[in-house]
């Protein structure tokens, strides 16, 4: 066979193989679940109007303990790093404690991290909807009647990430690093 054709031919094999992802890739992708609250300012925020952009979702809440903050740390190195490369991403913190997170909370919260996150919540009945939408569930943890503010959630501690067609296409773990988002994203963009 000669040189050219082979060099064409392996050139065609490299294009045609799909990116390997540090995250789960759900396969085949589905279009993502609707998320539409009011942001801080009043504004609805609405995951259908972010085609064209890789967008990450993670539900938490601002008194969280441990996987929150290190989940949007990680999320800031990541965001970091692609900086400089002009990606089209958000990330998107959805807090699933509405009794204590209001809005504007959310926001400061998610901004503390980068003021380019995007900090959501709403109203009990609208977290729970989401969540349905989703397929998750988020509940407090604590003595039953216990109307005290000092209680934790439990809740999921993947980050869902929707590519440019808004499809759901992977879920990342937590523990990944922040190299590893960073490398999902660019590979979905």
């Amino acid at each position: 066979m000669p040189l050219l054709l082979r060099l064409v031919l392996g050139v065609t094999v490299i294009a045609c193989t799909s990116p390997t992802f540090n995250g789960v890739e759900l396969s085949p992708a589905e279009p993502a679940p609707a998320l539409r609250l009011a942001d801080s300012a009043g504004r609805v925020f609405d995951l259908a109007t972010e085609r064209g952009k890789v967008v990450l979702v993670f539900f938490g809440y601002t008194h969280c303990p441990d996987i929150c903050p290190t989940t949007l740390a990680d999320w800031k190195r990541a965001a970091d790093s692609l900086r400089a490369l002009n990606l089209k991403t958000r990330f998107v913190f959805v807090s699933v404690d509405p009794e204590r997170d209001t809005p504007g909370v959310a926001q400061r919260y998610a901004a503390r991290f980068s003021p380019a996150f995007i900090g959501l919540t709403g109203s009990r009945a609208q977290i729970d909807s989401a969540l349905a939408g989703w397929r998750l569930g988020a509940f407090r943890d604590g003595i039953p009647g216990d109307t005290g503010s000092s209680y934790t959630v439990s809740h999921p501690s993947q980050v869902f990430v929707i590519d440019p067609a808004g499809q759901l296409r992977l879920m990342h773990r937590a523990g990944l690093t922040p190299m590893q988002i960073r490398d999902d994203i660019r590979a979905l963009l």
